[in-house]
């Protein structure tokens, strides 16, 4: 249908080319060899016929826009209701799918590859409506596409990167990791980048081919996490009593597992202090929790056991001649 408008604009378009020459040729005699000016002179000196071919061709122009119209606003009104269809499918589909126990990644990844998806659908049915060969269509898509992956083949590393973090899922949305120099808890996985949120609620967007291909360091990757932790005393104070008293700490402690054995060794004698290691076990999503706790509670129960905790000292002895 659309293929005869435009044969019927294009042999309009011919007539007036048609016309203007005859009409130039009842007036004077336009040879190879005429100018410009001469043809502008001709269209002068016989307005009436110019006008009425114009008149005629922009009237063609006219029944053919009008004869289209009908179609032109039903496919305004299917691409209007094909918009709110998909909506409602998408919201639908995000909501079948948070009832499930897929990880909220991958939720959020499917409803990302729905959206364009329907939508190409979408513009498809509507140019199919205004005549347009839906193989033509498809074949303009592919074209397009295959253009725009030559133009973003990095962006495609990207896309493909995407498809393997919801395949081998090294990290969740939630989960707290460190990777390509920076750390962060994930907030979003989409097509071609993850977004972490810092501590200091910075944005970071890593291009998902770079995480894939860089180590992952995923500190929620584990239900349990090992605490680790230094203390120090002076030299003057005892050992055993020191130890017994992070015991105490660690056993009241109500988030440390205490199924578990806690470790609490002399890790070495450094330049003013004894140094000792403390290893416990705690929830991986209370690890900083327990962390900051600790530290307070050993310092308090130090200060209340009469136990020095030392700083860096240097003595000076000066010896006379």
């Amino acid at each position: 249908m659309l293929g005869g408008k435009l044969l019927l604009l294009t042999t309009a378009a011919e007539s007036v080319v048609s016309d203007v020459s005859e009409a130039a040729s009842s007036v004077e005699s336009v040879t190879s060899e005429a100018t410009l000016g001469d043809a502008v002179d001709v269209i002068v000196e016989n307005p009436n016929q110019t006008f009425s071919v114009l008149g005629e061709f922009f009237g063609n122009i006219g029944k053919s826009f009008m004869s289209m119209l009908p179609k032109i606003i039903f496919a305004a009104v299917v691409l209007v209701i094909g918009i709110i269809i998909t909506k409602l499918v998408l919201f639908g589909l995000t909501k079948g799918l948070s009832k499930t126990k897929l990880d909220l990644t991958v939720t959020k990844f499917t409803g990302q590859v729905a959206k364009i998806v329907l939508y190409l659908v979408l513009i498809t049915i509507v140019l199919s409506m205004l005549g347009i060969p839906s193989t033509s269509i498809v074949t303009v898509i592919g074209t397009a596409g295959v253009a725009i992956g030559l133009a973003l083949k990095d962006s495609l590393s990207n896309v493909a990167g995407g498809f393997l973090l919801m395949i081998n899922k090294p990290f969740k949305i939630g989960d707290y990791i460190m990777t390509n120099g920076v750390e962060g808890t994930v907030s979003q996985i989409s097509i071609l980048y993850t977004r972490l949120d810092s501590l200091t609620n910075q944005a970071i967007f890593i291009p998902n081919g770079m995480a894939v291909n860089a180590t992952i360091v995923n500190n929620n990757g584990n239900e349990n996490r090992r605490l680790e932790m230094l203390f120090s005393i002076s030299y003057e104070n005892d050992f055993e009593k020191a130890k017994r008293v992070i015991e105490r700490e660690l056993d009241k402690h109500r988030n440390i597992l205490h199924e578990i054995p806690n470790l609490v060794v002399m890790k070495e004698h450094a330049a003013s202090s004894i140094v000792i290691l403390v290893r416990a076990w705690c929830k991986s999503a209370e690890y900083w929790d327990v962390y900051f706790d600790l530290n307070e509670k050993v310092r308090a129960a130090f200060i209340e056991n009469k136990i020095e905790i030392p700083y860096n000292q240097l003595d000076v002895h000066v010896k006379e001649k």
